[in-house]
């Protein structure tokens, strides 16, 4: 913070004392600044509208999946570019109620998606169901998957 400041401090005296130099290298550097903030904004973006078209399907089906892991996994990419990486956090709520049941330990599972899925295919796993609160049964809720995060090839 200590250097931030004395960048500044030191902007403002030459901005002072050389003002036919300093501003137009200070409209320079604006714009510099501007145009990596706008790249950013765009590349978040992007990332947002490709996540959205990503369809992500938890069920609970532990005559389908092995002993452990009763959460069916479907994920189809609808998006046109290559998914590289996706990792998401799993919420179960009793069927008409908003009230997130899972509870948040550092030892639950992590939920990841595949390493890489290409457009309009689909991938489908097992994963292990989160810990929940006491006194309820996984078979009488339903899954969603929450706080999307994920990469894509270019």
């Amino acid at each position: 913070m200590l250097i931030g400041a004395l960048l500044i401090a030191t902007w403002v005296i030459l901005l002072i004392r050389y003002p036919l130099r300093a501003v137009p290298i200070s409209l320079g550097a604006l714009l510099g600044l501007g145009l990596v903030a706008a790249w950013v904004l765009w590349q978040e973006r992007r990332e947002e509208h490709l996540l959205a078209q990503l369809e992500l399907r938890l069920t609970y089906d532990p005559a389908a999946c092995p002993p452990g892991q009763p959460l069916r996994v479907t994920l189809d990419n609808h998006s046109s570019s290559p998914l590289q990486s996706l990792r998401w956090e799993v919420a179960a709520y009793s069927p008409g109620s908003s009230l997130n049941l899972v509870t948040s330990d550092y030892d639950a599972p992590r939920y990841r998606g595949p390493g890489d899925l290409q457009p309009n295919q689909r991938w489908e796993s097992c994963a292990p169901v989160p810990p929940l609160r006491a006194g309820y049964r996984s078979s009488a809720l339903e899954f969603q998957a929450e706080r999307l995060q994920g990469s894509f090839a270019d």
